[in-house]
């Protein structure tokens, strides 16, 4: 299911984009962008430091924000009830958790302490057939005995477009949670990742009216002019198209979770984090007044790469001086 061929509505968008946008005033801030609907992301295990559960709520705390959606890795397992309990401790809202797969672990730490974060979860890549109507039925059963267990819990799941060509369309994603309602599944949802999204700009409105009812979290990313090729992760506003982007999103009158995303495993998770917040108060700033934010965030420069070892001599003599 691809999205729909550019007519007359696409046009339309097109001019929503080169149109200069009417001028808000103070008392419209976009309130998707406020500090305290934002949720951090991918700061567990993408973190120079190695922060633990309590440093890492004590940070998100300092920094104001107030949400974490929670990225892991095997060796945080153990540590699932101490982080819950220290983000408790300082404020912090655990709004979503990444499920790859059904977790008694994950389910037992939610349950014992009465949270509620959507379950995250992303396409099959054991799903081969490439027949829509299969690969529909085939994801629908996958994710129906989760959203089960999310349910009794009070959570929701959300389809997370990441890295999975066919789950990364979201018409396929509203497919499968049309065909779960059918079976009484009411609680899934769609989780829209800028950073995985290779869509046409002039098309992303009409795509986000069609996704706009089913979306339960947005999260935020630089997106490069060129939106269908596929962006790294860049600090919002550092890039050509994620104003355009915000602007739709925030006009549709949509409120709820924004994240930012850190995923930068050689740099600080704060550092990151506040490159994000920064480059969010140059969006808000021309969201308000077009040519107010002053010079454009910048994204960081790469990483220095390290120069290669000269090539060894045919013949090197041994270091005696290092033998132990």
């Amino acid at each position: 299911m691809k999205t729909h061929p550019l007519t007359a509505l696409g046009l339309l968008t097109v001019a929503i984009f080169s149109a200069a946008p009417a001028t808000l005033t103070a008392a419209d801030a976009p309130s998707i962008l406020d500090r305290k609907n934002l949720a951090a992301l991918w700061i567990v295990p993408y973190d120079a430091k190695k922060r633990g559960p309590e440093e890492r709520a004590q940070m998100l705390q300092e920094l104001g924000v107030t949400k974490l959606a929670y990225d892991w890795r095997a060796e945080h397992v153990p540590t699932f009830n101490a982080e819950i309990e220290a983000m408790q401790k300082h404020g912090i809202e655990i709004t979503a958790w990444w499920y790859p797969a059904r977790n008694p672990l994950i389910l037992d730490a939610i349950k014992s302490h009465g949270i509620h974060p959507q379950l995250w979860v992303c396409g099959s890549r054991t799903i081969t057939t490439t027949n829509d109507a299969e690969r529909i039925e085939a994801e629908a059963a996958r994710i129906r005995p989760i959203a089960e267990d999310a349910a009794a819990l009070g959570c929701k799941v959300g389809l997370y477009n990441h890295r999975e060509p066919w789950f990364e369309e979201q018409d396929h994603q509203i497919a499968i949670i049309e065909r779960l309602k059918r079976d009484g599944i009411t609680n899934v949802g769609i989780v829209f990742n800028f950073h995985h999204w290779r869509g046409s700009l002039a098309e992303f409105p009409a795509l986000f009216k069609r996704i706009q009812r089913y979306l339960i979290a947005v999260n935020l990313n630089g997106m490069r002019a060129d939106t269908t090729q596929y962006p790294g992760v860049r600090y919002i506003g550092s890039d050509e198209s994620e104003l355009g982007m915000i602007r739709v999103v925030e006009a549709s009158g949509w409120r709820g979770p924004v994240g930012i995303i850190h995923e930068r495993g050689n740099l600080d998770a704060a550092e990151g984090l506040k490159g994000n917040l920064q480059g969010l108060e140059w969006v808000q700033k021309e969201l308000h007044q077009p040519g107010s934010g002053g010079p454009k965030p910048q994204e960081l420069a790469p990483p220095a790469k390290v120069q290669p070892k000269p090539a060894s001599s045919p013949n090197p003599q041994p270091d005696t001086k290092n033998f132990k």
